[in-house]
């Protein structure tokens, strides 16, 4: 009877008699078992062995893989806010640098249209402080300086007259003022008079088409300068007065101290022109201009700030690839501080997902990993496509490695070299590294492996041609053969199903 394939390693039965590691074989385990007491009918020992063989062969390394991007990334805003715009929909590919979502950015603009005038105000500023006083300023603070002497000298001349007290000369004189003051009110009168009557005049002589209306706003004009000239007149004859009565009846106590407080203005407003205009002719002070350069920077870097913000709420592509993801929708709250969900939810921390590329992760045991090699050729059958066999090639293998469920394993990253267009991501596949062609290599089927106390040997006949336990040494497995590297020869016979009348257990026990 022939000793079937069954199960994996950890699925170990009472039944088990010999099994082919897959730390020692380098594929995936299988077992070898018999039950008690089976025996051949046959009694020709051709029927119950097979011949070691020497063959050239490939090594094949079966291993699982899942289909991945090479490139993956998540892309969020770097600060929370509302998404107000989605310029990508699942399925588009973008290029590096494109923007694929803008968040909510009203505030941030106007904090920024604000942090650029203040910037251009200092600029202005720093350039008149370098470039100096102009001519017109200058003239300018000069033509302050003589007002405010004049001013002054004015407010002391009040002061000094009331103090002084009034003379008669005085008073003549502030009576004759006056006197003149009134005449000259009576004569602007007269003038307006007759320039109201030109008017009066003119207007009908404009009405009739006798005179143009140029002439007639020269008449108008006339009369509004002697309407002003009238005004002025009379508060000169209001001014006149008051100086008089003021002469004629003496200066109040309040008077002066009102005349000495304008004295004191007066002063300080000369002293103030003074130094304006000594400043407009010195220079500026180097400090000055060190202050206003500090204001200048102090506002570039404020600008520099809110562009920075302003650029973060525009989401963009970090590599050109496809969008494999939508996370968010516009209105959505997008905000780092929380879990990336779907569109349903309200907050998430990612708005699409962008990938590059395709590759394939496998993990292959350790025992294997010494027979992978960069650029080792691999054949890829995906679940999806069973009856097409792809091409990859071996990109890296991991410098550590990782263990799941107590088995230790090498991540192997392989390049897709045909199928991409067929394969997706998420996909599992079944992998077969295509290793080293072994020639003359000595092989036989691997149902003719058992195991004592985790030893690999095979059933060989002894003189008797009753079968007996030999220790082997072994390699690769080829398909359904197994290399086998120290143990037996070419033309050695081994074992695959039991004489008549001899159990297995019985076999290893004896040995």
């Amino acid at each position: 009877m022939q000793l079937p394939i069954v199960g994996k390693i950890k699925n170990f039965t009472p039944w088990i008699v010999g099994l082919v590691t897959a730390g020692v074989l380098g594929t995936a385990t299988a077992i070898v078992v018999t039950k008690p007491g089976a025996v051949s009918e046959s009694s020709d020992i051709q029927d119950l062995t097979v011949a070691v063989e020497a063959a050239d062969v490939t090594v094949r390394i079966e291993a699982t893989g899942k289909v991945q991007p090479v490139q993956r990334v998540n892309l969020s805003p770097k600060t929370q806010g509302r998404l107000e715009q989605l310029f990508v929909e699942q399925g588009d590919r973008v290029t590096q640098n494109d923007v694929v979502a803008q968040m909510e950015s009203e505030e941030i603009s106007a904090q920024l249209a604000q942090a650029q005038a203040r910037l251009d105000r200092t600029r202005a500023n720093l350039t008149e402080l370098e470039n100096g006083a102009r001519p017109e300023e200058i003239d300018r603070a000069r033509s302050g300086v003589r007002q405010a002497q004049a001013n002054l000298n004015r407010a002391e001349a009040f002061l000094a007259e009331l103090r002084a007290g009034s003379r008669s000369e005085d008073l003549a004189e502030a009576e004759a003022a006056v006197e003149r003051a009134e005449a000259a009110v009576l004569e602007v009168q007269s003038r307006l008079s007759l320039a109201r009557e030109d008017v009066r005049r003119n207007q009908g002589l404009y009405r009739d088409g006798a005179i143009s209306r140029q002439d007639l706003d020269r008449a108008e004009d006339e009369e509004r300068r002697a309407r002003a000239a009238l005004d002025q007149t009379r508060a000169a004859v209001d001014e006149a007065r008051r100086r008089w009565e003021r002469l004629l009846n003496g200066a109040r106590i309040e008077e002066i101290d009102r005349a000495e407080a304008d004295v004191a203005t007066a002063r300080a407003q000369l002293a103030e022109a003074r130094s304006q205009l000594d400043e407009l002719l010195n220079g500026t002070r180097y400090e000055d201009i060190a202050q206003a350069q500090a204001d200048v920077m102090e506002a570039e870097a404020q600008v520099r700030y809110y562009e920075v913000q302003l650029e973060d709420t525009r989401v963009r592509a970090p590599f050109s690839g496809i969008v494999v993801q939508r996370y968010a929708d516009p209105g959505a709250f997008v905000t780092p501080a929380t879990s990336a969900s779907d569109v349903s939810s309200a907050t998430s921390t990612s708005v699409v997902a962008l990938a590059k590329g395709l590759e394939v992760l496998a993990k292959v045991p350790e025992a294997d990993i010494s027979q992978i090699q960069p650029g080792q050729r691999v054949e890829i059958v995906a679940d999806a496509y069973p009856d097409e066999v792809f091409e990859g090639q071996v990109k890296l293998i991991a410098p550590e490695a990782v263990e799941e469920q107590n088995v230790t394993l090498f991540q192997v990253r392989l390049d897709i070299v045909t199928g991409e267009e067929k394969l997706r991501s998420g996909m599992n596949v079944d992998l077969t590294f295509l290793g080293n062609r072994l020639s003359d290599a000595l092989v036989l089927p691997t149902v003719a492996i058992v195991t004592r106390d985790g030893e690999p040997g095979v059933l060989v006949p002894d003189n008797n041609n009753r079968a007996t336990f030999q220790s082997v040494t072994i390699g690769a497995t080829i398909d359904d053969r197994i290399q086998i590297l120290d143990g037996l020869a070419v033309g050695d016979l081994v074992f695959i199903e039991l004489p008549k009348g001899q159990k297995l257990s019985e076999i290893l026990e004896e040995n």
